[in-house]
């Protein structure tokens, strides 16, 4: 499909008549950025039921990292499909579920002894993660950050470190969580300057968090996401996680690193946690895994994996056929294309060419992230640094009429993200680039 191609502006009439349905059955909690009704996708192109085509930079939220409906990952569900769609794995065993566990303990780091659980959401994974460690350790207590998302059921929800929207009105939390202050050097919250800071961000779990509000030996586990994505696409200094580490060693934690959104070459390596030079003692993991399929995983030591009480952890559905069978020929086309390396060349091309926009535009505040995952902060001022949360909102819309799709992010929703497909072709990019380009200048 031609990309971009606007026949009529966004939403067009037929979008609209979807819309109309939605905001007279689907509750408004399921929130809707980007008013188009989409027909179908291919690669990094969408055509809405209008006839518009979009180039496509949200990858529905970093989950079509080989770009939409790859006919590999298709002929894979249909075939699967076609002998087993459901058992149950508490039911019966099936050949999908152990290699996919399997290839999940050889491609994470870490050369120890792992087991792999299967799930259906990165919520799911970050429960049953929690839900581990409680069981193992008998230590309740879970150290999670500020800014941070992993999720909206209750625990994930209250591990998750922004208010609006997402704990809006759910009150009262799960007990024994405990916020801490990220590392997010745009916005320190302990207005310091990296590094002369000296990472007092850690130093304040130590000396504060665990003076004041929970003894060290009844924390269980660190989680930490190695890039905040709804937070904004935060990527901490280089020294930051091996510090974490260390204390959490020195204090018997567990380290939960969340790749629900990182993972699977979203930031140049197959895992974001492999920047920092770390291995998490239990890992999760969704989105691109089985590439639109609902899959996610907990990856963890045998030491944690290996002893958890008899049908304890688990669920119906988790690690469908289907859905590992999309999983095993993800992993496949990510080794044998040398997804990650492409997308770190990508990184490298799209950070210029976010750096070059913030020369141009005053609102651009600050452009970060890991690899080609990668977010420009708008800013009112760039000497207080003003959080400019409406020019975010007109850079999405003006995007959108112009056939590019965005999405946005941050504490204050101040951020524009970018999530293309790691396979999206040069010229696409390039197109797609330029109208963001168009968009901020339209401010």
């Amino acid at each position: 499909m031609e990309a971009p191609r606007i026949i009529t502006p966004p939403p067009g009439p037929k979008s609209r008549a979807l819309l109309e349905g939605r905001d007279r059955y689907v509750p408004p909690g399921v929130y809707l950025v980007l008013p188009i009704a989409i027909e179908r996708a291919e690669g990094a192109v969408i055509r809405d039921l209008d006839g518009n085509t979009y180039i496509d930079f949200t990858s529905g939220i970093g989950v079509m990292s080989l770009g939409h409906c790859r006919g590999e990952i298709v002929d894979a569900i249909c075939q699967q499909a076609r002998r087993l769609i459901h058992s149950c794995i508490h039911v019966a065993n099936y050949e999908p579920y152990i290699e996919l566990a399997r290839r999940l303990t050889e491609i994470t780091p870490g050369d120890f002894e792992k087991r792999t659980l299967l799930l259906n959401s990165g919520a799911e994974a970050v429960e049953n993660a929690v839900k581990i460690v409680r069981q193992r350790t008998g230590r309740p207590g879970v150290i999670s950050f500020e800014n941070s998302f992993h999720g909206r059921t209750y625990m994930a929800m209250t591990l998750t470190g922004k208010w609006d929207p997402y704990k809006v009105g759910f009150a009262p939390f799960v007990p024994g969580v405990y916020m801490a202050p990220y590392a997010y050097c745009y916005r320190c919250p302990l207005h310091l300057e990296y590094p002369d800071c000296g990472l007092a961000c850690i130093d304040y779990i130590e000396k504060e968090m665990l003076k004041t509000r929970v003894r060290p030996h009844e924390v269980g586990a660190v989680i930490a996401e190695p890039v905040q994505g709804e937070g904004g696409f935060v990527a901490p200094p280089p020294d930051y996680f091996k510090e974490l580490k260390r204390l959490c060693e020195e204090h018997g934690f567990r380290l939960i690193i969340d790749e629900i959104q990182t993972g699977f070459g979203r930031t140049g390596r197959m895992w974001a946690i492999e920047h920092y030079g770390v291995e998490p003692d239990l890992m999760t993991m969704a989105k691109a895994l089985a590439s639109g399929l609902p899959l996610s995983a907990v990856v963890g030591s045998e030491e944690l994996m290996g002893g958890v009480y008899p049908g304890s952890l688990g669920g119906t559905y988790g690690g469908n056929p289907i859905a590992c069978s999309a999983a095993l020929k993800v992993i496949e086309i990510m080794e044998r294309e040398r997804i990650p390396e492409r997308a770190a060349e990508l990184g490298v091309k799209l950070r210029r060419r976010l750096e070059e926009l913030r020369e141009r535009h005053e609102v651009v505040g600050d452009v970060r992230g890991l690899g080609p995952m990668l977010a420009i902060e708008l800013v009112g001022d760039r000497g207080t640094r003003e959080p400019y949360s409406e020019a975010a909102s007109k850079v999405v819309k003006e995007a959108l009429s112009r056939g590019l799709l965005l999405l946005k992010a941050g504490l204050y929703g101040n951020c524009v993200r970018l999530h293309p497909p790691l396979t999206i072709e040069e010229e696409l990019l390039d197109r797609g680039m330029a109208i963001l380009d168009e968009a901020l200048r339209a401010l």
